[in-house]
């Protein structure tokens, strides 16, 4: 079977090379003509866990309570923020934002009710009354100053402590389409992990995906053109005022425009090192071209065929651009080399000769790195991190491919070429990989001391290993992201939210069941429809004492910044009543003919319409860097558990802060899980490439070097584990091996002809050697452009999968061919030992 295989290759490809190139350039055509629909996705769905239950519940609290999707905005005026000139800017810059055609509404300190300037009586604030604002002819602004100074709703909310800093909330109007395809996704989605579908639905989930993913892609385009549209509006008040833009929608149309940045620098970056590089190892025209060729083709095909799936491009895939290119390449320059090993061999062979015997020898190990390198990358597969995930597949394809075209376009393209003799000589190249073996073979103990030193210390920093991160250290300090996150953390509560929400218990709703039996229910004059009861579990004072302790017990956290609930709505309510809390009564009363945009700032987004559910909600401080978000979740919990007494069951901690905790927590496991998966499998790989379970582990210790060492740098550095971090030592291992299967297949083949160790070894490092440095050092330097990106965990993944590639470059240099000659995996030497380094 294998011959036949290689008969038909050498039939199609060698000997037919415009046939195959033809077949090969339709594909290329039909791919590139696709890549038009290539697109890229960072919004927040793509940066959560798949199947979390966090999620699902997040989802249904913002129906009841409305949806933290707008914008910030930061205004500090040069001149006072009460100040005429800076009251007309900031009306004007509201006034044309509020002009947009998504925006529903603008919130300001103009806008928002003023009840202590003068301060009203609480039971004033009936429908009828006139609430005073900013803009309310006549308002008092020194009074005004001082209740935005004082209030508990405002303060350290809506204007600074210091009060030079306000903000502006954009809110944009609901879109009610793609929250309906949305809901009908997830429903049937999680009716399909909890019971499954019937045909009928099976086929809708899949009409809904697809037209879900259609229209969020339109939706993204259309946020990123209302977030440029802001920009926009905000240049023009930037003379008179320093401004800020924060917000989901921001940072997620601010991240594609990094995703288009690292694809488009790390891309040309890559090529232009490529190029370098190959004309520095090669110093041949045909060396540079043909390779590069090879490259951008394989890059070309990949584009289109992602643009053929509409598989989106996220943050964490980024980089697969680079990654290909520097992969494909690495399996060029084995091409490369062996061919000009062959031909200075074998003077007296023709062209289609050399080049079908470099594809005959290099076919085996060149596929089994490929396969390698797809494990490594389909071990992402099993974290529950959805861009990992597609950045694990869509390596996997993209190797697929780069492996194909390199054994189809490579060898039809040099069968056409001139053959042209060269001699590698004793190049400086050579000369290094031989100096590496004498260094090996003189010092073969002490290789092994420090290795296994190395190991211990990596070890150690693996135990100092950390997920915990602040969002805002994902990004570099000159972006407004990160200038925009630190203001409003230091100047306006913080940013990231968390929510408490806080259910009635059962024996409260057991109580409300016998109440709705007597008539009594019925004699409320002021009820609305719908309503059947003044029997509420939190809208009394008790509960509303009970809420106040929780609120000001928050507001001591460090962490924690602007503290929002129905407590706050009750201090300002105790401020209008002559510091005495309303009785329960008045409350009721109250709840019902306060005036609607009253209710809408102080009562409704804490209280549920039934009032038997509370929603308490704080901004945490991202910058401040005693940040643990899973001990001050727990430390949360615990505190309504066992010092409030409130049912575990009836406690919800949600919020974005939640689920991107639960994304962090992840992160160990899904290490644990990928490196298991890929050194199981690559060592699976190696027992049946190379017959021998003791070569194969002996093979593998080298690249668990290499992980182990990047991974335990981290430790000893503080470099946390991220969406971007945790795939570096998988990719490591996948990368490194190649270097491993390369050297041992050498091995073997130069062990059968020379029958000494120290002679095979020397024999490796002068010639599989230099192509295990020259692809080494391209993979380093090539991650190594990874560190002009924006987003800081791109620039740890880059740097230290480049650290990584050059331990494993030494280790399998010097400890593995140390391991072969101590151990002697073949067997015993059975020749004399010829010349060593002839």
């Amino acid at each position: 079977m294998d011959s036949l295989l290689i008969r038909l290759y050498k039939k199609i490809v060698i000997e037919r090379p415009v046939l195959s190139l033809t077949f090969l350039f339709l594909v290329v055509a039909f791919f590139a003509f696709h890549a038009q629909n290539f697109k890229l996705d960072a919004s927040a769905e793509s940066l959560v866990l798949e199947n979390d239950e966090d999620l699902r519940y997040y989802r249904s609290i913002r129906e009841v309570y409305g949806s933290d999707d707008f914008l910030i905005i930061t205004y500090t005026p040069s001149d006072d923020l009460f100040s005429p000139s800076s009251l007309a800017s900031l009306k004007s810059l509201r006034d044309e934002l509020a002009q947009l055609e998504r925006v529903g509404s603008v919130t300001t300190i103009l806008d928002v009710p003023l009840l202590n300037s003068p301060k009203n009586k609480i039971f004033q604030l009936t429908n009828d009354a006139e609430i005073q604002t900013l803009e309310t002819p006549g308002v008092d602004k020194e009074l005004a100053r001082k209740e935005f100074l004082e209030s508990p709703i405002y303060q350290n909310n809506l204007v600074s402590l210091d009060g030079r800093t306000t903000a502006l909330q954009v809110n944009f109007t609901r879109n009610e389409k793609f929250m309906s395809l949305l809901k009908e996704r997830n429903q049937l989605r999680e009716k399909k992990w909890a019971s499954g579908l019937t045909p009928d639905e099976s086929n809708r989930l899949t009409k809904v995906t697809r037209a879900f993913k259609d229209y969020h892609a339109s939706v993204l385009d259309t946020e990123g053109q209302d977030i440029r549209a802001v920009r926009q509006i905000m240049n023009k008040y930037r003379n008179n005022a320093q401004l800020y833009l924060g917000g989901v929608r921001m940072i997620t149309a601010d991240m594609i425009s990094f995703i288009e940045h690292d694809i488009a620098v790390f891309g040309f970056g890559v090529v232009c090192f490529l190029i370098v590089a190959l004309t520095y190892f090669f110093r041949k025209l045909r060396w540079v071209a043909l390779p590069m060729s090879c490259c951008l083709i394989s890059v070309s095909v990949m584009v289109g065929f992602l643009g053929f799936l509409d598989w989106r491009v996220t943050v964490v895939s980024s980089n697969f651009i680079s990654l290909l290119l520097i992969i494909t390449m690495s399996l060029t320059i084995h091409l490369i080399v062996r061919y000009r090993i062959l031909a200075a061999e074998n003077p007296s062979a023709d062209q289609q000769t050399l080049v079908f015997d470099t594809v005959r020898i290099m076919a085996k190990p060149c596929f089994y790195t490929a396969i390698t390198t797809v494990v490594a990358f389909c071990s992402l597969v099993v974290s529950d991190i959805r861009p990992v995930i597609d950045f694990g597949w869509m390596m996997t394809v993209g190797i697929a491919f780069a492996f194909a075209i390199n054994f189809i376009y490579f060898p039809s393209i040099l069968t056409l070429l001139r053959l042209e003799r060269t001699n590698p000589g004793h190049d400086s190249t050579q000369s290094f990989t031989l100096a590496v073996a004498s260094f090996t073979q003189n010092n073969l103990k002490k290789i092994l001391v420090l290795c296994s030193v190395l190991a211990l210390l990596g070890v150690i920093g693996i135990f100092k290993l950390e997920v915990e991160n602040r969002f805002i250290d994902n990004f570099k300090s000159s972006t407004e992201i990160y200038q925009g996150m630190e203001l409003i953390d230091l100047q306006l509560g913080g940013t990231i939210p968390l929510d408490i929400v806080i259910d009635a218990d059962a024996d409260f709703y057991a109580s409300l069941e016998e109440l709705e039996e007597s008539a009594d229910l019925f004699d409320d004059p002021f009820a609305e429809e719908g309503e059947t009861s003044d029997y509420t579990y939190w809208f009394n004072n008790e509960m509303l004492a009970k809420a106040e302790e929780i609120h000001d017990y928050l507001e001591q956290i460090p962490e924690v910044g602007k503290v929002l609930s129905i407590a706050t709505g009750m201090k300002v309510f105790k401020q209008l009543n002559e510091g005495r809390m309303p009785e329960d009564y008045e409350l009721a009363v109250l709840r019902k003919v306060a005036p609607e945009n009253l209710k809408k700032t102080l009562i409704n987004p804490y209280l549920s319409q039934d009032a038997n559910q509370t929603r308490i909600t704080m901004r945490l401080i991202e910058s401040a860097p005693t940040l643990k978000r899973k001990a001050l979740i727990n430390q949360i919990k615990t505190f309504l558990v066992e010092d409030m007494n409130f049912s575990e069951a009836n406690v919800h901690v949600t919020g974005m802060a939640v689920l991107y905790n639960n994304l962090l927590q992840s992160l160990y496991t899904s290490q644990i899980l990928t490196l298991g998966v890929v050194f199981i499998s690559i060592l699976g790989m190696f027992i049946a490439l190379f017959r021998s379970m003791y070569l194969a582990v002996l093979a593998i210790i080298p690249n668990l070097l290499a992980a182990c060492l990047v991974l335990g740098l981290m430790g000893w550095l503080g470099i946390p584990l991220d969406i971007m971090t945790i795939t570096i030592a998988a990719i490591t291992v996948g990368i490194a091996v190649d270097h491993a299967i390369h050297y041992i297949h050498r091995f073997q083949v130069e062990f059968a002809r020379y029958g000494q160790y120290m002679a095979t070894v020397y024999a490796c490092h002068g010639s599989i050697g230099k192509a295990i440095y020259y692809t080494a050092l391209t993979v380093t330097f090539g991650f190594s452009i990874l560190a002009l990106s924006n987003f800081i965990p791109t620039i740890y993944f880059g740097v230290l999968t480049g650290f990584a590639m050059l331990v494993a470059l030494m280790s399998n240099l010097t400890l593995l061919p140390a391991l072969l000659m101590i151990f002697e995996p073949l067997g015993p030497e059975t020749k004399e030992e010829m010349g060593l380094g002839s």
